[in-house]
């Protein structure tokens, strides 16, 4: 019979994997430290006010040959005389002399309202700001506008006034928090044109107050940080394909039927691929606005196979040898981590979903969307809190059962004391490291849950850093290419080295022929059999 690449491989080459992996674990990292740069940029537009008197159609450019006429402050003369509904804010998107290019991958954007206190025009309680916002593009300087999409936007207002509201005091500015505006899901062209109107009516847009200004934020990925993105992807990508195929090919020549374990090992390597495609070399040719959402797909399968894999790795060693390799004993974990899986994605849906066809849509324009967005982050936070301690208390577990066989080594021939020690320890160092992935995995999946999050709540400098990222993606497909590798079968048949250290099922004595079956034949390693107790126990 054929153990696992783990037990049967000598100390020597384990080291230089080992060392193999490490080396790659601080490359990975020092890419994101000394290539990348930081994940995302922030640059601030003011919008220019434009006049259009006659609600004319067309799109109003705030610099350049053709700028709309333009006041530059409320308090002028001319402005006077305008009605608030002749006024629109235009955005040119970048800043004058420089372009947007398919590497910055997606657009989010803020807006941020400059209103000075007024006695007799006060912000009222609970007020709701409409917005008639376009958004235009063109790839030259010289062509024609085209529409890419319009939508009439509701927002809550809400602002704060640091001084008591007395005459004394009018001219001061409120403080607002920023607002979200859009989010853009391809940067398929070069220029980017945002007009805005406040429209005002007996019921629209009263009691917000003197606006004096609109500020926005528009936050875009960094193309150097794209490029280096897709390439660790790109060298990723076949690594785990081939390591994959190969394990399930081993896994094929085995003359017993495949485990629970070594399928969800072939699950792993199979998530870790679809995670790796690097379909954001397609998108850089395409206008796919789909592509955040489907970066989230790939994301959350991930996520659900990684984390459902932990369990069942972890509950294969603690069951008896009559309820394990049965999908259905483990209902409840699995369930859970595909009903939170399902809640995720129907959370993505709700917004990036509907932003394929409206961007200016935000599950965060109303206080309930918000407190339910809110109270979704922090909710999901402490899950994978609690499914982290489930998973230490597992793993105790498991080193408790092994502990019980470990006080049966002393009866044993020095020979095969050693074996067994060695096989025990190489375990116990990989749960060791699974334990330590699994942290590093809770704790960029709640930073990444905040960092998308943040910028709704009103600070857009919020980042995970590059080194970081780039170190957890490496991590992640490092342990998957250890898990593969390893559990893998080993080329080394009925190796019997003088009796020693022969797989059984149960150390301390011989077993029947029939029991030796049962026991040797079911499981990937001499690990996962020693700890699966036998019916008669």
């Amino acid at each position: 019979m054929a153990g696992a690449i783990i037990e049967n491989m000598s100390t020597k080459k384990l080291v230089f994997l080992g060392f193999f992996i490490l080396v790659f674990q601080i490359l990975s990292i020092m890419i994101g430290a000394l290539i990348a740069p930081s994940p995302t940029s922030a640059i601030h537009y003011s919008a220019t006010k434009c006049i259009n008197r006659h609600r004319a159609r067309g799109w109003l450019m705030p610099w350049g040959s053709n700028r709309c006429h333009q006041v530059k402050s409320f308090d002028e003369p001319l402005a006077k005389t305008l009605d608030a509904n002749d006024i629109v804010f235009a955005v040119h998107v970048p800043l004058p002399n420089m372009e947007m290019s398919p590497w910055f991958q997606y657009v989010l954007a803020v807006l941020q309202f400059d209103i000075e206190f007024k006695m007799i025009n006060q912000i009222e309680d609970d007020v709701i700001i409409t917005i008639d916002a376009g958004i235009a593009y063109r790839d030259n300087g010289m062509s024609e506008w085209t529409t890419q999409f319009h939508s009439v936007e509701q927002r809550p207002l809400r602002c704060m006034l640091g001084v008591p509201k007395t005459y004394e005091n009018e001219g001061s500015f409120y403080q607002c928090d920023p607002i979200p505006f859009m989010e853009l899901g391809t940067v398929a062209h070069k220029y980017f044109l945002i007009n805005l109107r406040l429209p005002v009516n007996d019921t629209m847009n009263v009691g917000i107050g003197e606006i004096k200004d609109i500020h926005m934020v528009g936050i875009h990925q960094n193309g150097g940080f794209t490029k280096v993105w897709i390439s660790i992807k790109t060298v990723f990508s076949p690594w785990i394909l081939v390591a994959t195929a190969w394990y399930w090919y081993r896994i094929s020549l085995m003359a017993r039927p495949p485990v629970l374990l070594e399928k969800v090992i072939f699950a792993l390597g199979v998530s870790m691929t679809f995670l790796n495609v690097p379909v954001e070399w397609l998108s850089l040719g395409f206008e796919w606005t789909w592509m955040l959402l489907f970066e989230d797909v790939q994301q959350g399968v991930f996520y659900a196979t990684l984390f459902c894999f932990w369990v069942i790795f972890c509950g294969e060693h603690l069951m008896d040898q009559s309820q394990r390799n049965r999908l259905s004993a483990y209902w409840w974990q699995v369930g859970i981590v595909v009903f939170g899986s399902s809640v995720l994605l129907l959370f993505d849906l709700s917004e990036r979903g509907v932003h394929l066809i409206n961007p200016f849509y935000s599950v965060w324009a109303s206080d309930i969307g918000t407190k339910v967005s809110f109270t979704f982050i922090v909710v999901a936070g402490l899950s994978v809190c609690l499914y982290f301690l489930s998973l230490c208390h597992m793993v105790r577990c498991v080193f408790r059962n092994i502990g019980g066989k470990v006080q049966q080594l002393p009866a044993m021939p020095e020979a095969r004391r050693l074996c067994y020690k060695g096989i025990i320890f190489r375990f116990k160092f990989l749960m060791l490291v699974t334990l330590a992935c699994a942290a590093m995995t809770i704790i960029f999946f709640i930073l990444n849950q905040v960092s998308e999050g943040h910028w709704h709540w009103g600070d857009y400098t919020l980042q995970v850093n590059s080194a970081f990222l780039t170190g957890i993606y490496g991590m992640w497909n490092l342990y998957v290419f250890t898990i593969i590798f390893l559990y893998a079968p080993s080329h080394k048949h009925n190796r019997h080295r003088s009796g020693d250290c022969q797989p059984t099922g149960v150390i301390e004595e011989p077993e029947s022929q029939e029991m030796q079956l049962t026991c040797g034949e079911q499981g990937p390693t001499e690990t996962y059999r020693m700890t699966g107790k036998v019916a008669e126990d």
